[in-house]
């Protein structure tokens, strides 16, 4: 969600090679495609300038209502919802530690994905305790289960892994982040886009009003850079080693 849609549109178009087309959820939500296929929602955030803009993940559920049930019974907050929204419905929670996450009941466009092919790279949840937030998720959202089309879960190298198939789709990652007075490192999920260059990301970025938050790291055959964009959202870049 964005202050300005067309600024957010411009932006991420730029950074990363991003198109939009309306949807049927109203004048105010954008689909994002990456070589025609979807990648991502944006919308204009209503609530005035002061309510942050951040990237929120939309996990799907097969029941709204007693998905927000067992959030409250394990002692999290439902924010919004569950309400009608377009052809399903829409809700935003916060789990115990604070991280924002959404959860949606209904059709889910079949190649609307994560993992593979033109969507996100992956989820990040870093936390104070994984352990913790695994069994929190796994309890609400049915991963590790034995119903048909769950996520798979290991903890791997001090990470819980998320697959679905071969595809991993989210980790989660624990840390001591509970004295650190700067929002950008307290617990939440993170949303992780591939791109081809590195650097032309973080130079695109820059000349449209965004900023680096992280040094460029490393890692096997990756590299990746933690950037906000105009409003102070948070995302991240992957792409190829060189």
């Amino acid at each position: 969600m964005a202050q300005d849609l067309d600024s957010a549109q411009r932006f991420y178009g730029a950074v990363l090679g991003w198109d939009f087309r309306p949807t049927t959820l109203g004048d105010g939500i954008m689909v994002a495609l990456l070589d025609g296929a979807p990648v991502a929602g944006v919308g204009a955030l209503g609530g005035g300038p002061g309510v942050p803009v951040l990237w929120t993940p939309y996990f799907a559920v097969e029941d709204a209502d007693a998905t927000a049930s067992r959030i409250r019974e394990r002692g999290a907050t439902m924010a919004v919802g569950p309400l009608a929204f377009g052809t399903g419905r829409a809700a935003l929670a916060a789990d115990p530690a604070g991280a924002v996450f959404g959860f949606w009941q209904s059709e889910v466009v079949p190649d609307w994905s994560v993992g593979r092919g033109s969507g996100p790279a992956w989820l990040e949840l870093r936390t104070r305790d994984a352990f913790a937030a695994a069994i929190f998720y796994g309890e609400v959202l049915d991963w590790g289960s034995e119903r048909p089309g769950s996520c798979t879960v290991s903890y791997e190298h001090d990470h819980v892994v998320l697959r679905q198939g071969h595809d991993t789709v989210a980790r989660i990652s624990g840390g001591a982040l509970e004295a650190a007075p700067d929002p950008e490192v307290r617990p939440r999920w993170h949303v992780h886009f591939r791109v081809p260059d590195l650097e032309s990301a973080i130079e695109a970025a820059a000349r449209l009003g965004g900023r680096t938050a992280s040094p460029v790291q490393t890692s096997g055959t990756s590299r990746w850079v933690v950037l906000a964009d105009p409003d102070g959202a948070l995302f991240t870049v992957v792409a190829p080693a060189r």
